[in-house]
This record gives C-alpha cells, structure tokens and sequence, in this order.
C-alpha cells in the first residue's frame, strides 16, 4: 500500500481496524493480526474493566439472516491488572507502525479513571466503551446522556496523557449532540458505531442467547452506522478524527464511510469464518479494491451456518456416574477434525466432538450444568444441534497414523480411525479406569488398539505415554526409520505436552497435529475466546492444529 495513513499523530500501516470485542480478543491474536495484516493500522482491543467478567453464559451469538448477528458476550474480560500484564509482553513486539487502542469500561466515571490508570502504560490511546447495549449497568446506559459523556471524558483526560476516543451508541436520537458533549469534554477522536437494539431472536419459538437479547451486528445495521457517522461528522466538523464501524463487508461500504467522514475503518462481522490466512487475504483484496474501485474481496466472504437441527434421543448408554453415550434418531454430516455445538435452551451450549455420526453420536462426560442436563435426558427428549465446524484434516493414504487421545479425547479420534487405512493406523488411549475406556470394540475394527489406565483396570498400568513411547520404539526398530508417522493427538494440554516430547523423535513437526481442549464459545471465529498461545482461533484455525503452527 502505497498511501500513507495516520491517526492521532502516529503514521501507521492501514486504514483498517476490527472493532472491540470481535476477533482481537486475546493479545496473543493481536500480536498476531499485527505481524501480518499490515493494512489493519488500529489494533482495537476487548473492552477491559476494573475486575475480571466471565460474561454470559452460551449461546453468546446467533446469526438471524446472513451476515446478521445478534450477539451477548457480555464484556468478558480478565481484569485490568491481568490485561496490563498481557499487553506488557506484546507491546514492545508490534510493529512501530501500529497503534494499539486499548478499549475501557466502567459503571461510572471512577471505574474509568481507575482501569485507565492502570492500562495507559500500554495504549496509544483509550478506548471508552458507552455503548454496549446488553450490559446492565454498564455501556449504553451510560452513553445516552450527553452530560454523562462529557463527564467521564473530562475525568479520563485529566488523568491520563495518552488520547481518548469515546464509543458512542447508534440507540439514540442525538448521537450529534452526545458527539459535541465528548468533543467538548475533551475526546481526541469518536468512534461509531456499536451494536444496535438490543434485538431478540428465537428457533422454535425460543430465545437462542441465554441473556435472551443482545446487539445486533453485520450487514443490517450498514445505513444506521453511516447515518449516525455522518450525524457525528456534521456536528463535530473536523475537529476530531472518526472510525467508522458497522456492517462493513466490502470496498463499496468502506468508501460510503468514508465519504460520510470516517477516516479509520472498523471491519468486524463480515470476517465470521475466516480462518486466519483467510482473514489475511480478506483484509489485502479489501485495501487493493478500495484503491483500484473493484470488488474481489467480497468473493472471500465466508457463507456460514449457524442454523440448529433438532435430534431426538434413542439411546443413553450410561459408562459411569458421570459419562455415558448418546444416540440420536438421524446422521449428521461431520469430517474428521470438526466438531458441533449442542444446544439445551434456557441451560447452554457447548462445543462437542461428535463420537459417531450415522448414526449422530456423543460422548458426554460431566463438567458442568449443560452436560449434566445432557447425562439426565431420558429417551425421547430433544436437543438442538448445529454444525459442523473446524477445519477438516486431510488424512494421507500412505502414512502411517498415529491416534493419541486422553479423557473425552478419544470421542475425536474414532472419526480419523473409520476414514484411514486400519492396516496402518494404531490407536492409543489412557483413561483413568476401564469404564472411563469406551467404544473401544469399534476402534479395534478400524485400528490395532493399546490401551493404558490408571489403575490398570484395562489394559497397561500407567500412562498413555507408556505405551505410546515403547510401541513407537518398536515400530522405528522394526522399519529402521523408514516409516513416516503422522501424529494425532487430542485430550488435555498435559497430555498433549507429555506426548509431544516423544513424538518429536519419531516425526517432524509438520506431521504431528494436536486438538487441546480450549474453550471454544462462538464456532465461528470472532469471540476469540479459543484462542491459542500462537494467536491462533481453534474453532476456525483448526481444532487440530499443526504442531509447527502452534509455536
């Protein structure tokens, strides 16, 4: 890009920026984006507040038509002691040509003043957020007031250096005269728009989101955004600087922003499923596209389902106190390496690797009130699903796998073992027990089969990397090396990493792919909360990443 770009004072690399809350969640995915999307100039962070937010329970996001969400994170955030430490180890790592907008909030003008103090350090500038519109307390209710506004900016520039730039709300009539007050109140910079509504949406006659209702987002609130953009910009002349957000998803619609007076561009709901190269070719046609006048990036928009099927239960084979098999009336279209939500309304949702699916399969074990409701259900209840997500893993003919699952691990690798070679494929799995083992008849029919458990109930006593370590010995000794191995592995990170130390011996890194159980709330990739140390989103980047990938 050969146009130079800057806002408040600072030469930076593009026009663009993801608006809080979507995708640069996590600082290790900011790092990231940073280091390779250079038209993303403004790197906006997650909203952060003075104590840690564990935010609404899922389903935090629906999609009610496409490109259109609805979504209820809830400000989740750590804490502004523990977002300071975070920023602090990428800060000194992002390009000089980046600038970081660190995005605040508060129930009132203390709380601002107090996590600004404490996040200033490793801002270019403030975010305030007064606009979140399903936050009790918080946002919105706060940013319909003008003299409000102007207090809490007035109160956040006396006490830092750095600029501010208030989020206004688009659920107001005077969005010009909530602009003036925070120019006024001193404000460097506006930005706008945030979700509008809240809104409220239902399948089969019932509210997706556990908080019920939520901000609406994506290509619907496209005129509202420019509206309320142009609003600011007609009251505020051109004393500030604007980023104009909402329902961006092409050159056309950043232009129309910036005609309206946008000088930064937030592009957030249009990148729902793009993986992370995906996202990096988006963001490069849509700069290349709004300096030729063509429109290529639109083609890379991503088409996803969010729609549920509703399944009925026929079995429940139950293992042990906390974990039994569910089986479903139909099939469910899965390839190796996705996996699918489940959805109780009014109790949850989760992510599920799917055990078998012709029939639909789960294994369910206890950790929480939606899989405790899931072990309840009798014969004939329902339960909504929808899927399937992830990346799906191309399995090689002539290699020779290698499964390695621990715990609920094992549910995501009978998938691998029905689609390769079972000549060639050897399974190993550690449970604590034999009844914490399951399935296990019908992996033998697919794969040679080693088993380890705790107690030595069922097969070795020990671990699974016993039997791991000692089979692979045999198996290099045997071929003399010659074997290639491709590794997969799944269960919790200890295993994980416990593994990986032998495997490395036998195989490079590129053939050795992990599944860790992170938390995986959205399936579509813009809440960030899977996010991996490398910066990576699980539910989009893999769930089964490469082990090369991972560093």
């Amino acid at each position: 890009m050969a146009t130079k770009y800057s806002f408040l004072g600072k030469t930076i690399s593009g026009p663009f920026t993801i608006p809080s809350g979507i995708v640069t969640t996590n600082a290790k995915i900011i790092e990231k984006i940073a280091n390779e999307i250079p038209e993303i100039g403004v790197l906006t962070t997650k909203s952060i507040g003075p104590e840690k937010k564990l935010g609404n329970r899922e389903p935090i996001i629906t999609q009610y038509a496409p490109g259109c969400f609805v979504n209820a994170v809830g400000l989740t955030n750590p804490g502004a002691e523990e977002a300071a430490k975070q920023l602090a180890e990428i800060k000194p790592k992002l390009p000089k040509d980046r600038f970081l907008l660190v995005s605040i909030f508060g129930a009132n003008a203390d709380d601002f003043v107090k996590v600004t103090k404490i996040l200033e350090p490793y801002a270019d500038a403030l975010e305030l957020n007064l606009s979140c519109p399903h936050a009790k307390g918080y946002g919105m209710a706060i940013g319909q007031d003008p003299l409000m506004v102007k207090e809490i900016v007035m109160a956040v520039k006396k006490a830092v250096k750095v600029p501010v730039v208030p989020k206004l709300t688009p659920n107001t009539e005077k969005i010009g005269e909530i602009a003036k007050a925070a120019v006024e109140g001193g404000a460097d910079a506006i930005c706008a728009i945030n979700t509008v509504g809240p809104g409220y949406y239902t399948h089969d006659g019932l509210p997706i989101l556990t908080n019920k209702k939520g901000g609406m987002s994506g290509r619907g609130v496209l005129a509202i955004g420019l509206k309320c953009v142009k609003e600011i910009s007609d009251a505020v002349g051109q004393k500030v600087p604007i980023i104009g957000c909402g329902g961006i998803s092409c050159a056309q619609d950043a232009t129309e922003y910036n005609k309206a007076g946008a000088s930064i561009l937030g592009v957030g709901s249009a990148l729902a499923g793009m993986d992370s190269e995906e996202m990096k070719k988006y963001f490069a046609a849509l700069a290349k596209d709004m300096e030729k006048r063509t429109n290529k990036a639109e083609r890379l928009l991503k088409k996803i389902d969010m729609n549920f099927g509703k399944y009925k239960l026929v079995e429940k084979q139950v293992l042990a106190d906390d974990l039994a098999i569910l089986t479903f009336d139909k099939n469910i279209k899965i390839k190796p390496g996705q996996f699918v939500f489940a959805w109780i309304p009014e109790v949850g949702e989760k992510p599920f690797s799917v055990l078998d699916n012709n029939p639909l399969k789960m294994f369910i074990q206890k950790r929480g009130c939606l899989t405790e409701k899931l072990l309840g259900l009798e014969k004939g209840a329902e339960v909504y699903f929808r899927g399937p997500y992830g990346k799906e893993v191309k399995l090689g003919k002539n290699e020779k796998a290698i499964l390695v699952g621990g715990g609920c691990g094992i549910a995501a690798l009978y998938q691998f073992a029905k689609e390769l070679d079972s000549k060639n494929t050897e399974a190993f799995f550690g449970a604590r027990d034999k009844q914490h083992l399951f399935y296990i008849d019908e992996l033998k029919k697919c794969a040679t089969v080693h088993l380890s458990t705790n107690d030595g109930s069922e097969g070795q006593k020990g671990f699974v990397t016993d039997i791991l370590e000692k089979r692979l010995r045999e198996i290099d000794s045997a071929s003399k090396g010659k074997d290639k191995l491709v590794f997969f592995n799944c269960g919790p990170e200890p295993m994980i990493n416990a593994v990986l130390k032998i495997e490395e011996k036998y195989a490079s890194k590129e053939n050795i792919y992990c599944a860790i159980d992170y938390v995986t709330k959205c399936g579509i990739g813009v809440c960030g909360a899977c996010a991996s140390k490398s910066g990576k989103r699980i539910c989009v980047d893999g769930p089964f990443i490469n082990r090369k990938e991972v560093e």
